[in-house]
């Protein structure tokens, strides 16, 4: 049988046959080259969602082959996303306690404001006493204590997150429906907390004191968290269980804030300036040296209380820069006293974080070899007390290089009996309130005797604070203190109204 243009059926049949073979061969290759480029894109895409931190996730496409491959990848970007988690959770951890951090207390602040809840507060909470306790029951026992209070306030106020706001504070994010509402629940929980608490395999009492504060509502105002550690201060200060955040006793906030960029700026431009208070020997009758104490005179807001910036100083790490600049210019003032005739000793007040500083004590150490007279350094009990063995290592270093350590508003912090023995200060300074009333209060008076017989009784010398009458300086002449500082006998003034102070009888006058 005979096909078209005549060829054989049977031919046509098979090359048709065979064409249609070969077009289903390139068909199902083309088909096939398709399907995968599909899932090779869709990987590709899945790799840069991953990449964007978008959490995608690869379709499963037919082919077994490219299946399994996609079924892989997803499971590494489970184990990417999981690793992920775990590195964001412990960055925002505390390494000590396992408690969320400040990053994380303020991410929790910043996403219940933004979610519209309503009365979203902040509240610090310390732990009363807590330096003399971590003195006495060590480190790691004073951070599982802060570990068990944490736990327990968080099983109590289970919608609130409970963090570690800093070293020897906790935090607390939760929405209460207001500041009063707020002073009300942590009122209640000081109340229903206070007890004994786990610190490690032993047990303490323990009492809290919370500060709370709202969320910040205008651009600038410092956080919640920053105005609830104020306000816990406040509540410290007062004898108080809680206190809310008062803005009128703290100052505008944001002018405050803004205090802190202006810092570095105005030590270079002479705005921070040192005035020296004369410290008078009672025995011999004359000034003997001087107390150098930070002054801030800023062009717009005047002459700023120390109470001001020095607390924001020390908030903000700024502390270091302004105590080197005090040293410096107290040194340079001690050598031209000294090339006017007066050889006399300098102090100057550090915190707890610059004792703690090894870098801080080696600057000292040299500034202090190249000065024109005796150095001193005023450190109060609680800087002693905060991380004692570092505190007592930098204390034998400074002693050893001929540094004077005055142990500064003795009778008014933590500092036990043994500890005062194990630290090399020469001298102590009687806190200023129980001098104000020492001759009006008995038990002021019997304080203070007692204080001065301790100093002597550890071969120490004994200071008082805040002298601003006659009566006062006869009382303690009596007692045998050998140093008086207070407004009896001068303020604090510019290096210039000391160089006058210094050669007018003033500087030698009795008192009495």
């Amino acid at each position: 049988m005979l096909g078209l243009a005549g060829y054989p059926l049977a031919l046509i049949i098979g090359v048709v046959a065979i064409g249609a073979a070969a077009a289903g061969a390139v068909w199902g290759r083309w088909s096939q080259a398709r399907g995968l480029a599909r899932a090779l894109a869709g990987l590709d895409e899945a790799a840069q969602g991953i990449a964007r931190g978008e959490g995608a996730r690869a379709a499963t496409p037919a082919r077994p082959e490219i299946a399994r491959f996609a079924a892989s990848f997803n499971a590494m970007a489970d184990a990417v996303e999981e690793r992920e988690r775990v590195t964001a959770q412990l960055a925002m951890s505390d390494p000590e306690t396992g408690l969320p951090d400040r990053r994380a207390l303020e991410a929790e602040l910043a996403a219940l404001a933004a979610s519209g809840e309503p009365g979203v507060v902040a509240a610090a909470v310390s732990i009363d006493g807590f330096a003399a306790l971590r003195g006495a029951i060590g480190h790691a026992r004073a951070v599982a204590l802060l570990g068990d209070v944490a736990q327990r306030l968080a099983a109590k106020a289970p919608a609130a997150m409970v963090g570690r706001l800093s070293p020897d504070t906790l935090g607390m994010v939760f929405a209460a429906g207001g500041a009063k509402a707020a002073e009300a629940t942590t009122a209640a929980l000081a109340a229903e907390l206070e007890g004994p608490a786990a610190a490690g395999e032993t047990s303490v009492d323990v009492a809290l004191t919370f500060g709370v504060a709202t969320a910040a509502e205008t651009a600038g105002e410092p956080s919640a968290l920053v105005r609830a550690a104020i306000a816990m201060d406040a509540a410290r200060a007062a004898r108080r269980k809680v206190a809310g955040f008062d803005a009128a006793a703290h100052g505008d906030p944001a002018a405050n804030l803004a205090l802190l960029g202006e810092m570095g700026r105005a030590i270079e431009a002479g705005q921070l300036q040192v005035h020296h208070q004369p410290k008078y020997d009672i025995r011999q009758g004359r000034t003997v040296g001087i107390e150098a104490l930070v002054r801030w005179e800023h062009p717009t807001r005047g002459l700023l209380s120390p109470g001001v910036f020095v607390r924001l100083a020390e908030a903000s790490g700024h502390i270091r820069a302004l105590t080197d600049h005090v040293l410096a210019t107290t040194i340079a003032d001690q050598a031209a006293l000294r090339r006017a005739g007066h050889e006399l000793d300098v102090s100057i007040n550090i915190t707890a974080r610059l004792l703690e500083d090894a870098g801080f004590v080696d600057r000292v150490i040299e500034q202090a070899g190249g000065a024109q007279g005796r150095v001193w350094l005023e450190v109060t009990e609680a800087a002693l007390a905060g991380d004692p063995e570092r505190a007592l290592r930098h204390v034998e270093r400074l002693a050893d290089a001929g540094i004077g350590v005055s142990i500064d508003d003795f009778g008014a912090g933590p500092l036990s009996l043994a500890r005062l023995r194990d630290v090399r200060a020469e001298e102590v300074k009687i806190s200023q309130p129980l001098i104000l009333d020492v001759a009006d209060d008995r038990r002021n008076t019997r304080l203070v005797r007692g204080a001065i017989e301790l100093a002597h009784s550890l071969g120490m010398k004994a200071a008082a604070k805040g002298v601003e009458t006659n009566e006062v300086y006869a009382l303690l002449a009596g007692m045998g203190c050998d140093f008086a500082q207070g407004f009896l006998i001068e303020r604090p003034m510019p290096l210039a109204d000391l160089l006058a102070f210094l050669a007018e009888d003033r500087a030698t006058r009795r008192f009495g």
